[in-house]
């Protein structure tokens, strides 16, 4: 079983101040079954990993009806001639076009669009400046012409 380096111990992000105030957002927030986890072996990793992925999947069934409900409205707006448009900033931007580029190969269609904050040097630097300014993401939604089906 691998062991941390030792020469990182002591240099959790736990110590940095941002992650650990109460005002933070919560996605900027350290989760506090990972803090230190640079001191953990391997083995401990994994288990942290895997039992917050338990966590993913028991939110998701309680809210099974609602994402039902978000998907059927979705697909219908779709058959429409509609799209869908996923608007994000850092991490999650990113995963959103992500996942718009991959609607193309995997369901044929290209209704599925991802605009991302500070694109297109955003998509491969993250941007501390374009995740945390919404008037970025206000500027980026306006090159765009939006209807509602």
């Amino acid at each position: 079983m691998k062991k941390a380096d030792p020469r990182n111990r002591g240099r959790s992000r736990a110590s940095h101040p941002k992650t650990r105030t109460a005002q933070a957002r919560i996605t900027e927030r350290e989760n506090p079954s990972s803090i230190a986890l640079d001191t953990k072996s391997t083995r401990q990793i994994l288990r942290i990993i895997n039992r917050e992925d338990e966590k993913v999947a028991r939110a998701v069934r309680k809210v099974i009806p609602q994402i039902a409900k978000a998907v059927d409205l979705i697909a219908d707006k779709l058959k429409k001639g509609g799209r869908l448009i996923y608007l994000g900033a850092g991490t999650s931007g990113r995963l959103g076009v992500l996942d718009a580029a991959e609607c193309v190969p995997t369901f044929g269609t290209d209704k599925v669009v991802g605009i991302l904050a500070g694109a297109p040097q955003s998509m491969f630097r993250p941007s501390e400046a374009s995740e945390d300014d919404p008037r970025r993401e206000a500027s980026e939604r306006k090159v765009r012409a939006y209807t509602t089906l």
